[in-house]
């Protein structure tokens, strides 16, 4: 009876277990009874050929586009990543710690959202620790001994929550139950440091699913096993499960809310539907006017796109965050649908139902005499 108490109490504690992300004024909360966490993963030069070429030249106006625009698409943290390799200087060592303390600094001047400091460059990770406001999450610890060994100090030493990558020194393995081992291996050794389970946010890393066809499978079934015996929120690069496949998107919208009620509180992934280009509507408009159809002069771009299904010309949330927000709503952690309702409404008008001007909206006919 008493062993059952026991146990009972322990589920409660992992139950209740709480990742807090702060900034100077604001907090994102990462916990199973909490809202789905969103980290925005656009302030991140990799792969981002003009992105990286505007930082070597010392331009931010796509960082701050992209910071405004995550955080307008509903990003509760953002991912701040200065990993480009300068062509007037190869050395990430000597170019990445003053960058990033360059794009925190524009960041965290754009908007109050908490920040992840990303880089695989310990001076990068210790320069943002001491430029960021608040709490940032540190992004990332493995289990690799060298890692383990500067990382972990760190953590300590800020009091900062930290992303620990199951994987170690001998790389990733396609085996979740080694990924398992070596995520209770990085939460040991914190503890070694005094740093609680709460502050480690794990990465069971999402293989592609086009390459290994159990992989969804086995994250469920590795989420549900950290958040049951180690007690830790959970997180992912959530775009990696659809890498390869057709229609992402809707790959994506299946996963996120599976992921979730297996256990998973946070994402690292794109909040944003990018804005539809003008080449792709040029292209369409010919496609168009060649099968004999009148598009009429006065058609605007964002009517015409609307019109046939391509999006936005405007940077808005993406499709991921709406099978987040109706997660959130499904799992009670939207009471009264609240935010489920703010996300929906039209634009221009008020969760009340009034437009911009405060004017009430008409809610039912002309009243008939």
């Amino acid at each position: 009876m008493e062993l059952l108490a026991f146990q009972q109490i322990k589920y409660k504690e992992k139950k209740m277990v709480k990742t807090i992300v702060e900034s100077k004024t604001k907090s994102a909360v990462l916990g199973f009874d909490h809202p789905f966490c969103v980290i925005g993963e656009r302030i991140n030069p990799t792969g981002r050929k003009k992105l990286a070429a505007e930082l070597e030249a010392g331009n931010f106006s796509t960082v701050e586009k992209d910071a405004l625009a995550q955080v307008a698409a509903g990003a509760n943290i953002l991912d701040i990543n200065a990993g480009v390799v300068y062509n007037s200087n190869p050395n990430p060592n000597e170019t990445e710690p003053p960058l990033m303390k360059k794009m925190i600094e524009l960041v965290q001047g754009l908007t109050d959202v908490p920040i992840c400091i990303d880089s695989s460059v310990p001076e990068a990770l210790e320069m943002g620790l001491q430029t960021a406001q608040g709490r940032p999450l540190l992004n990332s610890v493995t289990g690799e001994e060298e890692r383990l060994e500067f990382v972990l100090p760190l953590v300590a030493k800020y009091n900062v929550p930290v992303v620990a990558i199951s994987n170690d020194d001998t790389g990733i393995s396609e085996d979740p139950d080694v990924r398992f081992a070596v995520a209770k291996k990085i939460v040991e050794r914190a503890s070694d440091f005094g740093i609680p389970a709460n502050d480690i946010v794990v990465d069971p890393l999402v293989m592609p699913i086009g390459a290994m066809a159990t992989a969804g499978k086995q994250v469920f079934t590795l989420v549900r096993k950290l958040r049951e015996e180690l007690g830790v929120n959970t997180t992912c690069g959530a775009s990696n499960v659809s890498f390869g496949l057709p229609n992402r998107h809707g790959i994506n919208n299946a996963f996120l809310p599976m992921a979730m009620g297996a256990g998973m509180t946070s994402a690292i992934m794109n909040p944003v539907a990018l804005p539809v280009t003008q080449k792709k509507i040029e292209d369409k408009r010919a496609e168009i006017l060649s099968l004999g159809i009148i598009i009429p002069e006065t058609m605007d771009d964002e009517t015409f796109v609307s019109i046939f299904g391509m999006g936005s010309t405007k940077s808005c949330p993406g499709k991921e965050m709406e099978a987040i927000r109706a997660a959130n709503l499904l799992t009670n952690n939207d009471p009264h649908g609240g935010a489920w309702i703010r996300f929906n409404k039209p634009a221009g008008t008020s969760a009340e139902g009034s437009n911009e001007s405060g004017r009430p909206r008409r809610r039912g006919g002309r009243r008939r005499g």
